[in-house]
């Protein structure tokens, strides 16, 4: 997977989802709970309610093995602690935790990537902030200060940019808590104005994250992402006197022809004059 990523010009950035998102982990090895005791096995899509034991040792092996391990395997310069949705720590635990496992991370030689929930701890140098959550003013003033201390930013917000949200209340596949997202929702955004007060020069760009929890086929796949990654694309590399959404949508239309040829399952949105 690594080799074929690089011959395509993309890097592999692994991701571990820590301190949550974490009952797999806890059921197979169960001296990373407090008690000992293993939990069942998940296969739902709740979040929330597992967490490592912060306090343990063995915690810090562990996290040690994982890093060293992927770190071995994915020559890029990026590790993902993830670090997002944990509801059974405090505060301390959350950050005593997250600031041993950057550490560890940094020993590596890779710089930390981290769901925004990181920007309210102390973060070491050359970390990047991944915003997910659409920004209330509680969050905007961590990644502020997440920045100050010398951080950047990938802007992710999930009711723009997450292609697992439905496009409208009619479509089948996808999910709806961060709202709907349109074809021109995807794109017609300003990513300089989504946090007050942090540069351009601070934010690295932009990532849509396509979560599979709807997902079960190359074709359904396709629908979800195309043609709203397109927009995210343009978005991010096209500069800003270009953002036209008028403009854009002719381009997009011409761009058919060509997913056609691929075999792409696009969607064929109306508010796009697609050529045939």
């Amino acid at each position: 997977l690594v080799q074929y990523a690089a011959e395509r010009y993309v890097t592999v950035v692994p991701e571990i989802d820590l301190p949550g998102h974490t009952n797999a982990a806890l059921a197979s090895y169960p001296s990373l709970n407090c008690d000992g005791v293993a939990p069942p096995l998940y296969t739902g899509t709740s979040v929330g309610f597992s967490t490592v034991c912060v306090e343990k040792e063995e915690t810090y092996r562990f996290v040690t093995d994982v890093v060293r391990t992927l770190t071995e395997a994915t020559p890029g310069g990026f590790f993902h602690l993830g670090g997002d949705e944990v509801k059974k720590l405090s505060e301390e635990q959350y950050a005593a935790f997250m600031e041993r496992a950057q550490r560890i991370v940094a020993d590596h030689g890779r710089r930390v990537v981290g769901w925004d929930e990181i920007a309210g701890v102390d973060l070491v140098p050359g970390t990047i902030v991944q915003v997910w959550r659409p920004a209330e003013a509680a969050t905007q003033a961590q990644i502020r200060r997440a920045v100050e201390q010398g951080a950047t930013v990938v802007l992710s917000p999930a009711d723009r940019v997450y292609l697992d949200m439905k496009y409208d209340d009619q479509t089948v596949l996808g999910l709806a808590w961060a709202g709907t997202n349109s074809v021109r929702d995807a794109y017609d955004w300003d990513p300089l104005a989504l946090l007050p007060g942090v540069t351009a020069s601070a934010i690295e760009g932009l990532e849509a994250p396509l979560w599979s929890e709807t997902i079960t086929t190359r074709a359904d796949l396709d629908y979800m992402a195309f043609p709203r990654l397109a927009g995210v694309a343009a978005l991010a590399w096209a500069p800003a006197e270009q953002h036209d959404w008028d403009a854009y949508r002719l381009r997009l239309a011409a761009q058919a022809p060509r997913w056609t040829a691929l075999g792409i399952n696009f969607r064929r949105d109306a508010s796009v004059p697609w050529v045939e």
